[in-house]
């Protein structure tokens, strides 16, 4: 009995854990399937997004594509757009130029007809008829000009009375004008006796006329007891100029064969010194090896000033303190030394080249076998070009410290050298011109002309056209007085 009951409690506590074991493994594997579901479902996610995100990547290529695209289109577009407009501009150029030329023909057709015309008419003219319709026609070309003299002359009568009423005002201030720039622009000269002056005058002027056309300055003799004035804006000229007529004075024969015999001489010795002068700066500056013509340049800074201070001493004290600037950092001194020396190189040629006076001075560098690292310090020591290397640096320091002491420059003689430079640049514009010279501190522009090239009906022109174009071109205070000198000589030996 008791045996059955255990045998049944076995088979229920049997089957029971059989059911409960089961039940767990049944559990388990829904579990299982679940996670397995889950893991499924969380990769199709990550795989959904990864494509979504590679689409939408590769839409935004293409989106960029096509923006390129269409910019290079717009800026095809544009570019045919510009064509197209620019092939209109030339079309209204052609049109305008063949318009214009056409009006050119038709006025030089008209030109011809009237000039066979005028041939006609003087061709039938007797000596006399010819002589009257010369003289109308050169009085209508002058008309105007004649009309504006007038009105010039009477506007200076009227102002005649008040110019009187200040005249002690204005003699004043022309002293001290002279007063500022005698230092630089006048030389006095000691004469024995108030009778040389006579000789220096000559019979009706003619050796001081002589003189002053042969050296291109004033010579000033007023009351001053044994003294004559050589005044010229021009150091070399006027440096020759004192020694001539020094010489002169010693010789006492003064004529005007005496007078070009001694410039001639003058001159010959003065290159010398200029040549000289060139030389020792260069020993002074520490430099060796520049080519002889380089130096005569060079030499003509000797009798150059700017603001004041002497062009060749400048030169020289800034290579010596360019030198020692680059020795002090590190840089290049034999570089420095050499663009300091040559930076104003082209002042001593400025009135006789156009430009401003440093690319004058690289275009001299340049032909004399300078270093590029040279010719670009020499031209950027002004500022408007770039200073590549740090020598090009120096040259400017050294520059803004000798010009920048107390006392080196003045403003004002700079400022009327550069003044009468440019009346005598004006005047060597023209043809014909052989010599130009601008006196009386820039009141009086003398020309002297080739009589081979220029007539004196022409020279009378050249005056008009010259106060013309210095009118248009030059700022003035007063007048300045144009005088054309045409002079022929001829010669011839008695055998």
């Amino acid at each position: 009995m008791y045996t059955l009951l255990y045998v049944a409690l076995a088979l229920i506590v049997g089957g029971g854990a059989g059911f409960i074991i089961r039940s767990g493994s049944k559990r388990k594997s829904d579990e299982q399937i679940a996670a397995k579901q889950k893991e499924i479902l969380l990769e199709a996610k990550n795989e959904a997004i990864k494509i979504k995100e590679e689409a939408k990547a590769d839409e935004e290529d293409r989106r960029k594509r096509i923006d390129s695209l269409e910019g290079e289109i717009r800026q095809r577009e544009s570019r045919l757009e510009s064509r197209v407009a620019k092939l209109d501009d030339e079309l209204k150029s052609l049109d305008s130029k063949r318009q214009s030329l056409n009006e050119r023909e038709k006025s030089i057709d008209e030109s011809i007809e009237e000039q066979k015309s005028k041939l006609e008419k003087i061709a039938s003219l007797n000596k006399e008829e010819a002589r009257e319709e010369l003289l109308h026609q050169v009085e209508l070309e002058f008309k105007e000009d004649l009309i504006a003299k007038v009105k010039e002359q009477k506007h200076l009568a009227q102002q005649e009375f008040d110019a009187w009423s200040r005249k002690i005002l204005a003699t004043s201030m022309e002293r001290l004008a002279s007063e500022t720039t005698a230092e630089h622009s006048i030389q006095p000269i000691s004469i024995p006796s108030e009778e040389m002056k006579g000789r220096i005058i000559g019979k009706e002027g003619r050796n001081i006329q002589a003189f002053e056309k042969l050296t291109g300055v004033d010579v000033v003799i007023d009351e001053s007891p044994d003294t004559i004035t050589i005044s010229s804006f021009n150091p070399i000229r006027r440096h020759m100029a004192r020694v001539a007529m020094e010489r002169l004075v010693s010789d006492g024969r003064i004529h005007p064969g005496k007078i070009e015999e001694t410039w001639e001489k003058v001159d010959k010795e003065v290159n010398k010194e200029i040549q000289e002068a060139g030389e020792q700066a260069a020993r002074d500056a520490g430099i060796a090896g520049l080519h002889p013509d380089l130096l005569k340049i060079m030499g003509q800074l000797k009798f150059r000033t700017s603001y004041g201070q002497n062009v060749l001493k400048h030169s020289i004290e800034m290579a010596n303190l360019g030198a020692m600037i680059a020795a002090e950092i590190g840089a290049d001194v034999n570089v420095s030394r050499k663009a300091c020396f040559l930076h104003d190189i082209g002042k001593a040629v400025d009135h006789e080249v156009p430009g401003p006076h440093h690319h004058i001075s690289m275009d001299i560098a340049r032909k004399y076998g300078m270093s590029e690292v040279v010719i670009n310090a020499i031209g950027a020591h002004h500022g408007d070009i770039e200073a590549k290397t740090v020598e090009a640096l120096i040259v400017r320091i050294a520059d803004a410290i000798s010009g920048s002491r107390p006392g080196a420059r003045r403003d004002t003689y700079e400022n009327y050298v550069k003044r009468v430079t440019e009346l005598e640049n004006i005047a060597k514009g023209f043809e014909g011109v052989a010599k130009a010279f601008a006196v009386h501190a820039g009141r009086e522009i003398r020309i002297l002309v080739t009589p081979e090239d220029v007539n004196d009906l022409e020279a009378l022109k050249l005056a008009q056209k010259v106060a013309r174009k210095i009118e248009q071109d030059l700022q003035y205070p007063g007048m300045i007085k144009v005088n054309v000198i045409r002079e022929t000589r001829s010669h011839e030996f008695a055998k």
